[in-house]
Protein backbone atom coordinates (compact mmCIF):
# COMPACT_ATOMS: atom_id res chain seq x y z
CA UNK A 1 0.00 0.00 0.00
CA UNK A 2 1.49 3.31 -1.05
CA UNK A 3 1.68 6.55 0.93
CA UNK A 4 -0.79 8.14 -1.51
CA UNK A 5 -3.31 5.43 -0.70
CA UNK A 6 -2.87 5.91 3.04
CA UNK A 7 -3.48 9.67 2.70
CA UNK A 8 -6.68 9.25 0.71
CA UNK A 9 -10.01 9.75 2.49
CA UNK A 10 -13.50 9.03 1.29
CA UNK A 11 -15.89 11.99 0.83
CA UNK A 12 -17.71 10.98 4.02
CA UNK A 13 -14.43 10.94 5.97
CA UNK A 14 -13.46 14.33 4.54
CA UNK A 15 -16.80 15.78 5.66
CA UNK A 16 -16.32 14.35 9.14
CA UNK A 17 -12.82 15.77 9.43
CA UNK A 18 -14.06 19.20 8.33
CA UNK A 19 -16.99 18.96 10.73
CA UNK A 20 -14.71 18.15 13.67
CA UNK A 21 -12.50 21.12 12.85
CA UNK A 22 -15.55 23.41 12.56
CA UNK A 23 -16.90 22.24 15.90
CA UNK A 24 -13.56 22.80 17.60
CA UNK A 25 -13.29 26.35 16.22
CA UNK A 26 -16.86 27.11 17.33
CA UNK A 27 -16.21 26.02 20.91
CA UNK A 28 -12.91 27.95 21.01
CA UNK A 29 -14.69 31.12 19.88
CA UNK A 30 -17.32 30.69 22.58
CA UNK A 31 -14.63 30.10 25.22
CA UNK A 32 -12.74 33.25 24.19
CA UNK A 33 -15.92 35.33 24.44
CA UNK A 34 -16.68 33.88 27.88
CA UNK A 35 -13.25 34.93 29.14
CA UNK A 36 -13.71 38.41 27.67
CA UNK A 37 -17.03 39.02 29.40
CA UNK A 38 -15.83 37.40 32.63
CA UNK A 39 -13.12 40.05 32.76
CA UNK A 40 -15.60 42.86 32.10
CA UNK A 41 -18.10 41.75 34.73
CA UNK A 42 -15.33 41.19 37.27
CA UNK A 43 -14.07 44.74 36.70
CA UNK A 44 -17.64 45.98 37.12
CA UNK A 45 -18.00 44.27 40.51
CA UNK A 46 -14.59 45.48 41.75
CA UNK A 47 -15.41 49.06 40.75
CA UNK A 48 -18.58 48.93 42.84
CA UNK A 49 -16.69 48.15 46.05
CA UNK A 50 -16.51 51.77 47.19
CA UNK A 51 -17.40 55.37 46.53
CA UNK A 52 -20.46 56.69 44.78
CA UNK A 53 -22.42 54.46 42.45
CA UNK A 54 -25.60 54.79 40.43
CA UNK A 55 -28.11 51.95 40.52
CA UNK A 56 -30.31 51.89 37.45
CA UNK A 57 -33.76 50.42 37.03
CA UNK A 58 -33.51 48.24 33.93
CA UNK A 59 -35.48 49.89 31.09
CA UNK A 60 -38.38 47.87 29.71
CA UNK A 61 -36.92 47.35 26.19
CA UNK A 62 -34.17 45.17 27.66
CA UNK A 63 -36.87 42.76 28.87
CA UNK A 64 -38.11 42.54 25.29
CA UNK A 65 -34.54 41.87 24.19
CA UNK A 66 -34.50 38.80 26.39
CA UNK A 67 -37.74 37.49 24.91
CA UNK A 68 -36.53 38.07 21.34
CA UNK A 69 -33.20 36.31 21.76
CA UNK A 70 -34.76 33.31 23.54
CA UNK A 71 -37.40 32.98 20.82
CA UNK A 72 -34.65 33.19 18.19
CA UNK A 73 -32.82 30.29 19.80
CA UNK A 74 -36.00 28.23 19.61
CA UNK A 75 -36.61 28.88 15.90
CA UNK A 76 -32.98 28.23 14.99
CA UNK A 77 -32.95 24.97 16.95
CA UNK A 78 -36.06 23.92 15.04
CA UNK A 79 -34.23 24.74 11.78
CA UNK A 80 -31.30 22.54 12.81
CA UNK A 81 -33.65 19.71 13.74
CA UNK A 82 -35.42 20.02 10.39
CA UNK A 83 -32.08 19.84 8.54
CA UNK A 84 -31.12 16.70 10.45
CA UNK A 85 -34.43 15.09 9.53
CA UNK A 86 -34.19 16.08 5.90
CA UNK A 87 -37.22 18.38 5.89
CA UNK A 88 -35.24 21.08 4.10
CA UNK A 89 -38.27 23.07 2.98
CA UNK A 90 -38.80 24.61 6.43
CA UNK A 91 -35.13 25.31 7.24
CA UNK A 92 -34.88 28.64 5.40
CA UNK A 93 -38.15 30.10 6.81
CA UNK A 94 -37.07 29.20 10.35
CA UNK A 95 -33.65 30.80 9.85
CA UNK A 96 -35.30 33.92 8.43
CA UNK A 97 -37.60 34.02 11.47
CA UNK A 98 -34.51 33.91 13.68
CA UNK A 99 -32.98 36.73 11.64
CA UNK A 100 -36.12 38.84 12.16
CA UNK A 101 -36.00 38.15 15.91
CA UNK A 102 -32.31 39.06 15.96
CA UNK A 103 -33.06 42.38 14.29
CA UNK A 104 -35.85 42.96 16.82
CA UNK A 105 -33.36 42.20 19.61
CA UNK A 106 -30.95 44.80 18.23
CA UNK A 107 -33.72 47.40 17.85
CA UNK A 108 -34.84 46.86 21.45
CA UNK A 109 -31.25 47.33 22.63
CA UNK A 110 -31.11 50.73 20.91
CA UNK A 111 -34.48 51.58 22.45
CA UNK A 112 -33.16 50.71 25.92
CA UNK A 113 -30.03 52.79 25.39
CA UNK A 114 -32.15 55.71 24.22
CA UNK A 115 -34.16 55.52 27.42
CA UNK A 116 -30.99 55.63 29.51
CA UNK A 117 -29.70 58.63 27.55
CA UNK A 118 -32.99 60.40 28.23
CA UNK A 119 -32.32 59.89 31.94
CA UNK A 120 -28.84 61.36 31.61
CA UNK A 121 -27.03 58.02 31.92
CA UNK A 122 -24.60 58.19 29.03
CA UNK A 123 -21.59 56.20 27.75
CA UNK A 124 -19.26 58.97 28.92
CA UNK A 125 -19.41 59.80 32.66
CA UNK A 126 -22.08 62.37 33.41
CA UNK A 127 -22.42 64.40 36.61
CA UNK A 128 -24.69 62.72 39.15
CA UNK A 129 -26.65 65.94 39.34
CA UNK A 130 -27.32 65.61 35.60
CA UNK A 131 -29.25 62.37 35.96
CA UNK A 132 -32.99 62.82 35.50
CA UNK A 133 -36.01 60.62 36.03
CA UNK A 134 -37.66 59.81 39.33
CA UNK A 135 -35.28 59.10 42.19
CA UNK A 136 -36.03 55.74 43.77
CA UNK A 137 -37.91 54.61 40.66
CA UNK A 138 -35.59 55.16 37.69
CA UNK A 139 -32.35 55.28 39.66
CA UNK A 140 -30.79 55.56 43.09
CA UNK A 141 -27.33 56.66 44.24
CA UNK A 142 -25.24 54.82 46.82
CA UNK A 143 -22.10 55.68 48.75
CA UNK A 144 -19.96 52.77 49.90
CA UNK A 145 -22.95 50.50 49.38
CA UNK A 146 -25.42 52.63 51.35
CA UNK A 147 -28.25 54.32 49.45
CA UNK A 148 -28.48 58.09 49.60
CA UNK A 149 -31.64 59.79 50.79
CA UNK A 150 -32.76 63.15 49.35
CA UNK A 151 -34.47 65.26 51.99
CA UNK A 152 -35.32 68.98 52.07
CA UNK A 153 -33.23 69.60 48.95
CA UNK A 154 -30.12 67.95 50.40
CA UNK A 155 -28.43 64.55 50.22
CA UNK A 156 -27.78 62.21 53.17
CA UNK A 157 -26.76 58.59 53.64
CA UNK A 158 -29.46 56.17 54.74
CA UNK A 159 -27.82 55.63 58.15
CA UNK A 160 -27.84 59.38 58.86
CA UNK A 161 -31.34 59.29 60.30
CA UNK A 162 -30.93 62.70 61.92
CA UNK A 163 -29.95 64.31 58.60
CA UNK A 164 -26.81 65.81 60.16
CA UNK A 165 -24.18 65.28 57.44
CA UNK A 166 -25.07 66.87 54.13
CA UNK A 167 -23.35 65.40 51.08
CA UNK A 168 -24.30 68.11 48.60
CA UNK A 169 -20.73 69.29 47.99
CA UNK A 170 -19.50 65.75 47.35
CA UNK A 171 -22.43 64.94 45.06
CA UNK A 172 -21.75 68.06 43.00
CA UNK A 173 -18.27 66.73 42.17
CA UNK A 174 -19.24 63.12 41.49
CA UNK A 175 -19.76 61.56 38.07
CA UNK A 176 -21.84 58.54 37.18
CA UNK A 177 -19.61 55.46 36.84
CA UNK A 178 -22.41 53.04 36.02
CA UNK A 179 -23.18 54.28 32.51
CA UNK A 180 -19.77 53.52 30.95
CA UNK A 181 -19.75 49.98 32.33
CA UNK A 182 -23.38 49.35 31.39
CA UNK A 183 -22.87 50.51 27.81
CA UNK A 184 -19.58 48.66 27.46
CA UNK A 185 -21.14 45.34 28.48
CA UNK A 186 -24.30 45.66 26.41
CA UNK A 187 -22.59 47.19 23.35
CA UNK A 188 -19.89 44.50 23.36
CA UNK A 189 -22.62 41.87 23.35
CA UNK A 190 -24.44 43.71 20.55
CA UNK A 191 -21.23 43.68 18.49
CA UNK A 192 -21.10 39.89 18.77
CA UNK A 193 -24.78 39.77 17.83
CA UNK A 194 -23.92 41.70 14.65
CA UNK A 195 -21.64 38.84 13.62
CA UNK A 196 -24.45 36.45 14.50
CA UNK A 197 -26.84 38.34 12.22
CA UNK A 198 -24.33 38.16 9.38
CA UNK A 199 -24.02 34.42 9.96
CA UNK A 200 -27.81 34.09 9.82
CA UNK A 201 -27.88 35.84 6.45
CA UNK A 202 -25.30 33.38 5.12
CA UNK A 203 -27.16 30.40 6.62
CA UNK A 204 -30.45 31.58 5.14
CA UNK A 205 -28.83 31.78 1.69
CA UNK A 206 -27.37 28.30 2.11
CA UNK A 207 -30.75 26.95 3.22
CA UNK A 208 -32.52 28.53 0.23
CA UNK A 209 -30.06 26.68 -2.00
CA UNK A 210 -30.87 23.46 -0.12
CA UNK A 211 -27.24 23.06 0.92
CA UNK A 212 -28.06 21.67 4.36
CA UNK A 213 -28.72 17.94 4.38
CA UNK A 214 -28.91 15.25 7.07
CA UNK A 215 -25.35 14.28 6.11
CA UNK A 216 -23.88 17.79 5.83
CA UNK A 217 -25.17 20.57 8.10
CA UNK A 218 -22.17 21.48 10.23
CA UNK A 219 -22.41 25.14 9.16
CA UNK A 220 -25.96 25.32 10.46
CA UNK A 221 -24.88 23.53 13.63
CA UNK A 222 -22.06 26.04 14.23
CA UNK A 223 -24.37 29.01 13.66
CA UNK A 224 -26.99 27.52 15.96
CA UNK A 225 -24.49 26.91 18.76
CA UNK A 226 -23.17 30.46 18.40
CA UNK A 227 -26.69 31.93 18.53
CA UNK A 228 -27.60 29.81 21.56
CA UNK A 229 -24.40 31.02 23.16
CA UNK A 230 -25.26 34.67 22.47
CA UNK A 231 -28.72 34.11 23.94
CA UNK A 232 -27.32 32.51 27.08
CA UNK A 233 -24.73 35.27 27.36
CA UNK A 234 -27.42 37.95 27.14
CA UNK A 235 -29.53 36.23 29.83
CA UNK A 236 -26.43 36.15 32.04
CA UNK A 237 -25.70 39.84 31.42
CA UNK A 238 -29.34 40.78 31.97
CA UNK A 239 -29.49 38.95 35.31
CA UNK A 240 -26.07 40.28 36.30
CA UNK A 241 -27.06 43.88 35.60
CA UNK A 242 -30.35 43.46 37.42
CA UNK A 243 -28.57 41.96 40.42
CA UNK A 244 -25.87 44.62 40.71
CA UNK A 245 -28.48 47.35 40.34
Amino acid sequence: MTADTLDTFTPAEERERAARARRMVTWLICFAIVMFFAGLTSAYVVSMSGGYWTRITMPGPFYWSTAFVVAGSLTLQLALRAAKRGTTGVVAPLILATLALGIAFTASQFKGWSRLVELGITPSPNKLEGIGGTYGVDFTVTKDGLPLVPANGHWYTADDTGFERQLDAEIAEQKDRTGPYFYTLTAAHAAHVAFGLLALVVMAAMALMRRYTPQDHVGLWAGTVYWHFLGGLWVYLFLFLRFVH
